[in-house]
């Protein structure tokens, strides 16, 4: 078996082959800075950003620690989205794979928009790992067919997420019918105020770790902007879309009906376009994930569902509809593409209403070049920031005349007219040497 740098976590036989399985050679700094105090059993806090391997941060422990020879709930993972519970899922699968046929440890799989009694029916067996969205995974235990009373983890995965969909709540009364002793694992991109009083609920002097971005996005990521220009966004979009010619480009938009409008409006240039919004029915949203997994289309239009937790393969080109209000989630848009050493662009069509929040993601060390499209051709076009910037030198220029052309000492008729006269006379031979710099 290859050695790995995870050899040194003395990990069960299962998980050391899991792990060379799925390529890994180094743990990340989430997983080299959490992983030896979840083994202990300890509680704690992860912020971090997508992609900096927080999933496997703590399912590896909780696997490692799992007792196999109590068939009973031990760990409950919960996440915001049926996609990011089933993408959870799937990673615990690959991992338990590799058990050995005579200690086989369990999972299974609770989201809403399934037949509850027929999950029901299937809880005759309580599995080990239970994976899900918190209001089913609550749904089952109050139903009394869920039995977690002896449970020793609680994952809340995207936990600033959960907050902001509203299922903080339902994640409470999972853990109202948990031991009073459990180990507590909550992982969040940011820590919104709102979400510490659950926090100082239930996690006691829990090992925090902040793993901050050593760049605000992946590296290679080109940044992009546009300018609407008064233009049709719509067709506008459709000439960067097939300009791109990209493996797998998401469009996002703020809201699901202006998701769908953009999606009918690019479908009715004959455009074929996947989909990913609230508004879709459980059902329609499976088959649409399957469908882009499957590479049936080329272009997807989604509201910011898509931009947490969701990893779909293969993002070449991100384009952003709209700029988000809340801009954190700019970063969570463009890190869909430029993962795993791949390049990708990331598009912004903008208007002059958006200049405050290009200037906040500039400040956040996001460099954006400025390009125009026109009848599928690309050009570079100036900054936008030239005229505020040429209009700062005038008014440096202006100043160092002031300070440079003093008020003579003795005063003559006149003098303020001609001190004027001096003074913009300098400011124009500033003006002509920047403009041939």
């Amino acid at each position: 078996m290859t050695k790995t740098n995870f050899d040194r976590f003395d990990f069960r036989p299962f998980i050391i082959q899991a792990v060379e399985k799925l390529g890994f050679k180094q743990p990340t700094e989430i997983q080299e800075r959490l992983i030896p105090s979840l083994l202990k059993g300890e509680s704690a806090i992860g912020q971090s950003q997508t992609g900096t391997g927080k999933t496997h941060a703590y399912l590896l422990p909780l696997l490692q620690n799992v007792d196999p020879t109590q068939q009973e709930v031990q760990v409950i993972i919960t996440a915001p989205t049926r996609e990011l519970a089933s993408q959870i899922y799937k990673e615990v699968v690959k991992i338990t794979n590799f058990c050995e046929p005579d200690a086989p440890i369990t999972a299974k799989c609770f989201i809403g928009g399934t037949d509850k009694q027929r999950t029901i029916e299937k809880l005759k067996t309580q599995p080990q790992i239970v994976v899900g969205t918190p209001g089913r995974i609550a749904d089952l235990v109050y139903d009394q067919a869920l039995f977690i009373h002896n449970a020793k983890a609680l994952v809340v995965d995207e936990a600033d997420l959960m907050l902001d969909m509203g299922f903080i709540q339902d994640v409470d009364r999972i853990g109202a019918k948990m031991p009073e002793e459990i180990q507590m694992l909550v992982f969040s991109a940011t820590i919104p105020e709102k979400l510490k009083p659950f926090l100082k609920k239930y996690l006691e002097n829990p090992k925090y770790t902040h793993v901050a971005p050593k760049r605000a996005t992946a590296e290679k990521i080109e940044h992009v902007l546009v300018p609407e220009r008064h233009r049709n966004k719509v067709n506008l979009l459709q000439d960067i879309l097939l300009s791109y010619n990209p493996y797998l480009a998401i469009v996002f938009t703020n809201t699901k009906k202006k998701a769908e409008e953009v999606a009918r409006g690019l479908e009715a240039k004959g455009m074929r376009v996947g989909r990913i919004h609230g508004d879709l029915s459980p059902r329609e949203r499976r088959k649409m994930m399957k469908q882009i997994t499957d590479l049936e289309f080329q272009y997807v239009v989604a509201t910011d569902l898509a931009a947490r937790g969701i990893d779909i393969e293969g993002v070449s080109h991100i384009i952003n509809y709209e700029l988000p209000s809340d801009l954190d989630f700019y970063i969570h848009r463009v890190g869909r593409t430029a993962r795993a050493g791949y390049s990708g662009i990331a598009t912004t069509i903008f208007s002059s209403s958006d200049e405050d929040a290009i200037a906040r993601l500039e400040k956040m060390d996001i460099q954006f070049v400025n390009r125009d499209i026109q009848n599928g051709q690309w050009t570079n076009i100036e900054d936008r920031n030239r005229r505020k910037n040429r209009k700062k030198k005038v008014d440096e220029a202006d100043a160092t005349a002031r300070k440079l052309i003093k008020k003579p000492k003795k005063v003559k008729p006149g003098y303020k007219k001609k001190r004027e006269h001096e003074i913009e006379k300098y400011v124009k031979k500033q003006k002509r040497s920047t403009r041939n710099k």
